[in-house]
């Protein structure tokens, strides 16, 4: 249990165990289920936890709690990682609130079996709720990343429980960079809402804010415009970082090595980054996250059955299900008697925002020979002449 101030404490979980969040998504240490317990004159209770942890949370409540009961149990986010738990506190106090808005009481009675009616608290877009010394002030984020999604700041304290934002993967503890999981996270599951996010930062910028409060990853409470920043270039598509990422979908190693001899290039040319991903290999949430920090991004690509490599076709469509745009792009295609990569990447990717494809196109024929070498070197300089 963590120690967020005297009257705010974490009794999420950590839950070491998990290697698949969401069912795809791989968290090489774990996962934090965050929820947060407001001791005042009345009791609050900041979302549940995931139903894997629900013991180990049950026992950090009652540790906070003591002889106290739960007055109010805030519903910011209905996802099972969060909200699962809920019943098992509807259980326990019978006479405690939910507090949630329209869209919350509408999905609990989709997961479960109960009519929230006699104990719902319905708040709208800024309506408050004075437990004692804190009030809490609600502030609605639809499809952050779901519709009924809101946030919560503590008003005494300028406290901002994000919800499903600034978390990360990872447990609350993980021996990491906080922005390398904080991207692969957001990216991959906030990613399509940036106008969204937007929205929410602008609503924040309006608050004075001296801690985060997310529901996964660590608490944050210095150099916060750090990572608010750092939501402001990711849910505005902005580069990140000045690089150039090369996604390689190769099935006999031809491929892989005009991505490697582009990498060479482009690194010869001045190039700042160049890192390859190997969709074939690699993790294809980090390859997508890596796309959206990099300013310019390489598809290589191995034809097949007259289109491209499907793990470059997964890889692409992830890119357009995330909203992916205000890129440069090259494109280097293999094919041994009728090349179709570069035909069918450009085709899944028509409708993108602000693409720029940079020429030449490369074409291998098989393998990568002497010939091609001049075509990689113009589209080097065609990748680090754009803007």
């Amino acid at each position: 249990m963590e120690k967020v101030t005297e009257d705010i404490k974490n009794i999420g979980v950590n839950d070491r165990e998990l290697t698949l969040f969401e069912g795809q998504y791989e968290v090489k240490k774990g996962m934090a289920y965050n929820s947060y317990v407001i001791l005042d004159e009345q009791v609050v209770v900041m979302d549940t936890v995931d139903p894997r942890a629900t013991a180990e949370w049950l026992k950090n409540l009652e540790e906070a709690l003591g002889t106290r009961k739960v007055d109010y149990l805030v519903i910011q986010h209905m996802e099972p990682d969060h909200g699962g738990s809920i019943m098992q506190l509807v259980e326990r106090f019978p006479d405690m609130k939910l507090v949630g808005n329209a869209k919350t009481f509408q999905m609990l009675q989709q997961f479960f079996d109960f009519n929230p009616e006699e104990r719902a608290v319905t708040v709208k877009e800024g309506d408050t709720l004075s437990v004692g010394k804190h009030t809490l002030q609600f502030f609605m984020a639809p499809m952050v990343h779901w519709p009924e999604v809101m946030v919560t700041y503590e008003q005494s304290k300028n406290i901002f429980f994000s919800a499903d934002g600034f978390g990360k993967f990872g447990t609350r503890d993980a021996d990491e960079d906080w922005a390398d999981e904080a991207r692969r996270y957001y990216i991959n599951i906030c990613g399509k809402y940036g106008m969204q996010v937007q929205a929410l930062l602008k609503k924040a910028a309006t608050l004075e804010i001296n801690t985060i409060c997310p529901l996964h990853g660590p608490v944050l409470s210095e150099s916060l415009e750090y990572y608010i920043n750092k939501y402001q270039i990711w849910s505005s598509y902005e580069p990140e970082d000045e690089g150039v990422l090369i996604a390689c979908a190769s099935i006999h190693g031809h491929t892989m090595k005009a991505a490697e001899r582009m990498k060479e290039i482009l690194e010869q040319k001045g190039a700042k980054k160049v890192v390859i991903a190997d969709l074939t290999r690699d993790d294809i949430h980090e390859a997508v996250s890596d796309a959206f920090r990099y300013s310019h991004l390489v598809l290589a690509a191995a034809s097949y059955d007259a289109g491209v490599f499907l793990p470059m076709e997964d890889f692409l469509n992830r890119l357009k299900a995330k909203n992916y745009q205000k890129r440069t792009v090259g494109i280097i295609e293999n094919g041994s008697w009728a090349p179709t990569a570069a035909r069918s990447i450009k085709t899944m990717l028509e409708g993108a925002k602000a693409l720029t494809f940079a020429e030449p196109v490369v074409t291998v024929r098989s393998a990568l020979k002497a010939e091609n070498i001049p075509q990689l070197e113009a589209l080097a300089n065609a990748l680090l002449n754009a803007q």
